[in-house]
């Protein structure tokens, strides 16, 4: 088996992270007590990927659950699917990282205002890990014993592949405390696949003034320590309810189910059976071109309104051009506006080979000035038999475009608006 590690911390983690577990559960026939209900033997044959499975005939997810306070922990553990995580993996704190926390300098460990931080970010090269107090005791106390989880799961893994950390960079928790964790994993385990789901802070779903602060310093930490970063972005997501699926007020629940899909997607391969299997490393590969260039746009199809669904065609040539449609990316940068480097395109359900590399091959042909010319077949394609639930067949897209760079110029010119106002 080729099992995966899954990580989620912070509010905005736990709460993406723990949709997620519903969502894959329900697609192995896993009940919301562990026990697995499937009638498909093809739901029990992977299922090892991401469960362990206890003396007791129970599936536990592989998840570890980390925050700096215990709200969120109660919320994940009402929650339907509350009774699935092993109770030892939910690691939390007393304090909260509060956005507001006192920035510690990590050489003198005093505290500094914002402002201060960031100059002295500067100074030595970008090396603090973000707006936050990870350094008090706290913080660090937390990630030891965070990293005892880890271990302890990936001891038991029988081919350990990777890990895969939910988290937003704009909250406290999930920036300081995730980035934390991603270099002392990678420290760790440098030959396993780092892939990260990082929601990436909007100025039009904002709750917090500092999130450029938080988001630069932690995607700095994202660029030297991950191998995936999938992007998500709010205002992305506002725009496929509004537009898309015509919710008239988007609550957080839709939100985190859209991501949890293409989570879910990304996934497939792994723990479903298909024609053409595509893995985390193999993902990585071909996605890849630069080290540092790894920061994905993620979509998926079909999306329509719940009235004018059954007044759509579910098909390969359906799928493909919902796919490339700027309307479906979770990110909010247009793809019109770059070049895709390399692409990999997933999709689930029966349906023929040949049908899907036509279709590939005429979006190739058509929209080639879209494409880098000095990558040549960049388009990636997997298939897997098993559709989602409620739908016949369905496709996740992952781009690797020039037109990311949107996001962090946004972010960018934030953060130096704030930081010439000295916001702090």
């Amino acid at each position: 088996m080729r099992e995966i590690v899954h990580v989620q911390a912070g509010q905005c983690g736990n709460q993406i992270g723990s949709k997620f577990w519903e969502i894959i559960s329900d697609e192995h026939g896993v009940d919301p007590s562990g026990y697995s209900n499937g009638e498909n033997p093809l739901q029990q044959e992977r299922i090892n990927v991401y469960y362990n499975e206890a003396s007791s005939g129970k599936y536990v997810p592989r998840a570890v659950l980390v925050d700096l306070e215990p709200g969120t922990m109660d919320a994940v553990r009402s929650g339907p699917y509350g009774q699935l995580f092993r109770p030892d993996n939910f690691v939390f704190g007393q304090s909260g990282a509060g956005i507001e926390a006192r920035v510690l300098d990590p050489f003198t460990v005093k505290p500094l205002d914002n402002v201060a931080v960031l100059q002295h970010a500067r100074a030595v090269g970008g090396h603090v890990v973000v707006v936050e107090d990870h350094y008090q005791a706290e913080g660090a106390e937390l990630v030891d014993s965070v990293l005892d989880v880890i271990r302890k799961e990936a001891e038991g893994c029988d081919c350990l592949q990777g890990f895969q950390l939910t988290h937003s960079l704009g909250g406290g928790t999930g920036s300081g405390l995730g980035t934390l964790l991603l270099s002392k994993i990678r420290e760790e385990y440098p030959d396993r696949i780092m892939n990260t789901f990082s929601v990436v802070p909007s100025p039009k779903v904002s709750e917090v003034v500092l999130e450029p602060y938080n988001a630069t310093l932690s995607v700095h930490q994202l660029v030297e320590n991950t191998d995936m970063t999938f992007c998500i972005d709010n205002e992305a997501l506002y725009n496929i309810c509004f537009r898309t699926l015509r919710l008239a007020s988007p609550s957080y629940g839709d939100l985190n189910h859209l991501i949890s899909l293409t989570m879910s997607g990304v996934t497939t391969c792994l723990r479903f059976p298909g024609q053409l299997n595509a893995d985390l490393r193999k993902l990585a590969v071909n996605m890849v071109p630069f080290p540092r260039l790894h920061f994905f746009m993620p979509g998926f199809a079909p999306l329509t309104a719940r009235n004018a669904f059954n007044y759509r065609a579910q098909t390969v040539p359906e799928l493909m051009s919902q796919m490339f449609n700027p309307g479906n990316m979770m990110t909010a940068s247009d793809p019109r506006h770059g070049r895709y480097l390399t692409v990999a395109t997933m999709f689930r359900g029966q349906m023929s080979m040949r049908e899907v590399d036509d279709q590939i091959l005429a979006i190739q042909n058509k929209n080639s000035s879209y494409f880098v010319e000095w990558i040549p077949n960049n388009l990636k394609v997997s298939v897997c038999d098993v559709p989602p639930r409620g739908l016949k067949m369905s496709a996740t897209f992952i781009g690797n475009s020039t037109a990311i760079q949107e996001i962090f110029k946004r972010i960018s010119e934030q953060f130096t608006a704030m930081f010439r106002r000295r916001v702090s």
